[in-house]
């Protein structure tokens, strides 16, 4: 159970510290910002697409704890390159990743690193922190140019 635990904080730190994506695109096709207004974590979330409708650039500009930060790093090297359609399968899966029951049959292959998130299911409060990335992606594929979210 440790070595789980080690895992956890050695990829939610490295994602913290080393961010992936993380960068301002200007001139992004989709853009959406996203607030958590419980621990003041924000995200600003931007999108290129091509012309069949993939992920062809994401990028984001976060502030707030570490596991919001660490979840829109994870996010954007999970759907970057991906269909809008396999985007929005990564969206539904990690929040059936966090309210599912124990012992519910899951395919984990979809979300890469995001399911390493798994433990923060078992503290409410940081639920929040980890799906804000994943609401703001969800807002930014909407048919919106521009979207805004919030966690309440």
């Amino acid at each position: 159970m440790n070595d789980l635990r080690d895992l956890y904080a050695e990829v939610v730190m490295d994602h913290n510290r080393r961010p992936r994506n993380f960068k301002r695109i200007e001139g992004a096709d989709r853009e959406a910002e996203g607030f958590n207004p419980l621990c003041g974590d924000q995200i600003s979330l931007y999108l290129n697409l091509d012309d069949g409708g993939a992920i062809s650039d994401i990028g984001y500009v976060a502030a707030g704890c570490a596991i919001s930060k660490a979840a829109a790093s994870m996010m954007s090297e999970a759907v970057k390159g991906r269909s809008s359609a396999d985007a929005r399968k990564v969206i539904d899966g990690f929040r059936l990743l966090l309210t599912r029951k124990a012992g519910d049959d899951f395919d984990y292959e979809i979300l890469g690193d995001l399911e390493i998130l798994e433990g923060v299911s078992s503290y409410p409060t940081r639920i929040k922190c980890a799906t804000l990335p994943i609401h703001t992606l969800a807002s930014a594929l909407s048919e919106k140019k521009n979207g805004a979210v919030s966690t309440e």
